[in-house]
């Protein structure tokens, strides 16, 4: 299955972020595309503030590496993602202990939460701590371990052990992507951690935007069966809303 437009960028702009700069020529021979389609694809990073366009090249924006992989992932989907922390909020009550994964989707919910107090917020996600450290109300508790810069989180056997040994209500997550009714991830340490956040919950909920629906990922996480609750949007096709509900896939579409 050939890559999308947004699944190829992401991993244009990995090779960029491990480089440091590239040339059109060689990113067009690493991808298997033409010099038109990598210039299309290298002006929407420029147009996000991501990456500078050089003579013939490209270089990293003048910004930190994690700064420049998250910006990117937040903009992706940006008024689906807003539509489904705004319904996730909904499932949220005063007085309980939730988790929060490392996702761009479910990093949009934190706006909702100072509303909500008091809440007990535990995540893997250092970017939520940070949105969270003024957070009259909220408590956060941090799971450590291995730092991974591309997504500004924790993972590895030290935050698993912490994940074991703590207990809420609710974990907000989202994937990479989702084939059928079984979601996938990219990164075999991710899914781990993800696995271990599944199982120290009462309840789980999914928060996957549409676009997800069309992408493709390495490692097998779990199936939507094993989710209370998937919130998405409008975008989803027919066809695929369709077969999650013959599969009783409890679904709620977040207007946009």
């Amino acid at each position: 299955m050939s890559m999308t437009a947004n699944e190829r960028r992401q991993v244009l702009l990995d090779h960029i972020m491990k480089a440091g700069s590239a040339q059109v020529d060689e990113l067009a021979t690493q991808f298997a595309v033409s010099r038109m389609t990598v210039h299309r694809d290298l002006d929407v990073l420029v147009e996000q503030g991501i990456v500078r366009k050089v003579h013939g090249g490209v270089t990293m924006h003048p910004s930190s590496l994690v700064e420049s992989n998250l910006i990117y992932r937040s903009q992706l989907a940006a008024k689906e993602k807003a539509a489904i922390a705004r319904a996730a909020a909904g499932y949220i009550e005063p007085g309980q202990a939730i988790i929060l994964d490392d996702s761009s989707t479910v990093a949009a919910l934190t706006y909702h939460l100072p509303a909500l107090k008091p809440l007990t917020v535990i995540t893997n996600s250092l970017g939520v701590i940070d949105r969270l450290k003024d957070a009259h109300g909220v408590k956060t508790l941090c799971l450590g371990g291995d730092y991974n810069a591309r997504f500004n989180a924790f993972f590895g056997l030290l935050c698993e052990q912490a994940i074991a040994s703590l207990r809420a209500n609710t974990l907000f997550m989202s994937v990479s992507a989702v084939i059928g009714t079984m979601a996938y991830h990219q990164e075999e340490d991710v899914v781990k951690a993800k696995r271990a956040l599944m199982a120290a919950v009462d309840r789980r909920i999914l928060l996957v935007d549409s676009t997800k629906f069309a992408m493709t990922a390495l490692n097998r996480l779990a199936g939507l069966s094993e989710f209370d609750l998937v919130i998405t949007d409008e975008g989803v096709e027919p066809a695929q809303m369709a077969a999650l509900r013959d599969e009783k896939i409890n679904v709620v579409v977040a207007p946009l």
